[in-house]
């Protein structure tokens, strides 16, 4: 049988996934949310992490910030490869990614895993996966749940969510108010696609391709199944002296909703963003992607992080210091600048 998605262009919403359903959704959410806020939230819905504190009445005061977050449709690849070892450090990273732009470092890690049949030799694997991240991390695994659901979940299915909470002064929390025009980006590179874009990911190589996550491709160098279970990096080696440095202004972890949806989430209004396309080589993995399933270069920006893991905004004078202090983690790059406006703009061409 011919695969007729070979005859028309794959997006982030065909594969089953509306980025902007969800974005709808949440102006509902924030509005329920907000109902329920006392007098320690620092924080709207719809950052990287929330905010609290037990002193409102105190500037210098410790505040709590706290994420949640899943592994997404990255579970279906570990479970067809049989490889649950990573997925828990995944998790974790991610996690600590989305308080650390906020400035806060972990302090605790729970989990929720559940399955329609418990398989202790699978849940031992993920679990270890999440002891490596904490321990990685300076992270306690303080908890968690474990669930089992027959029924809900096919044989061989699990899921796997995980909740931060990290702290740090409130004077030195990350704010966006202290972004202005002509601050510099730095970009932090990815080690893959991280934890989001699978659905979209899977559907060009294992549908489309017809591609097992045992093949080897050449344009990859390596297996399907090595580069999809990519771990998910942790920027707290990296960006950790940096704070403390004080030379970071506002951050953003790249992760759903790539470039366009989440550097504007460290910026203020007025302030957008002008990203050069050509300041860095676009991971072989993207490109695959674009090319097999002719996905529209906004898909791609907007599905995937595109060998772009975190953006740190700076001041211009900074530059040097910060470029140097990330070069052995494994290093960054100027990917370009603030300007007047809203939103992304890109500009150059990017690298073939």
């Amino acid at each position: 049988m011919v695969d007729s998605t070979r005859d028309r262009r794959l997006t982030y919403e065909s594969a089953g996934v509306s980025i902007d359903a969800q974005d709808r959704a949440l102006v509902e959410v924030r509005r329920l949310a907000k109902t329920t806020f006392t007098t320690g939230v620092l924080s709207e819905i719809g950052s990287f992490g929330g905010l609290f504190t037990l002193e409102p009445d105190n500037p210098s005061g410790t505040v709590l910030v706290a994420s949640a977050d899943g592994v997404g449709t990255k579970l279906k690849v570990a479970q067809t490869a049989a490889r649950h070892g990573t997925v828990g450090e995944d998790l974790v990273n991610h996690c600590v990614n989305d308080i650390l732009v906020l400035g806060a470092r972990p302090l605790f890690f729970l989990d929720y895993f559940a399955s329609g049949r418990l398989e202790p030799g699978v849940a031992v694997a993920v679990i270890e996966g999440l002891t490596r991240g904490c321990r990685a991390n300076g992270c306690a695994l303080l908890g968690g749940e474990t669930a089992e659901m027959p029924g809900f979940y096919q044989p061989g299915e699990y899921d796997l969510a995980g909740f931060i909470v990290g702290s740090c002064v409130r004077d030195r929390l990350l704010r966006v108010e202290t972004v202005r025009t002509g601050d510099a980006l730095v970009a932090l590179p990815s080690t893959g696609l991280h934890t989001n874009g699978y659905s979209l990911a899977r559907k060009v190589l294992i549908e489309l391709l017809g591609l097992k996550v045992t093949d080897e491709v050449p344009a990859l160098g390596r297996s399907v199944a090595d580069a999809l279970l990519a771990v998910h990096r942790s920027y707290l080696p990296a960006l950790g002296p940096l704070l403390d440095a004080g030379f970071v202004k506002s951050a953003a972890h790249i992760t759903g909703g790539g470039i366009p949806d989440n550097l504007p989430r460290a910026l203020p209004s007025g302030v957008g963003a002008e990203i050069d396309l050509g300041s860095w080589d676009e991971p072989a993995l993207f490109r695959l992607i674009r090319e097999a399933g002719r996905v529209p270069e906004d898909d791609m920006r907007r599905t995937f992080n595109l060998g772009v893991g975190m953006i740190l905004v700076v001041a211009e004078a900074s530059v040097p210091e910060v470029l140097e202090g990330v070069s052995q983690h494994p290093g960054g790059w100027l990917i370009g600048r603030t300007v007047a406006g809203k939103g992304v703009r890109f500009v150059g061409e990017r690298r073939a």
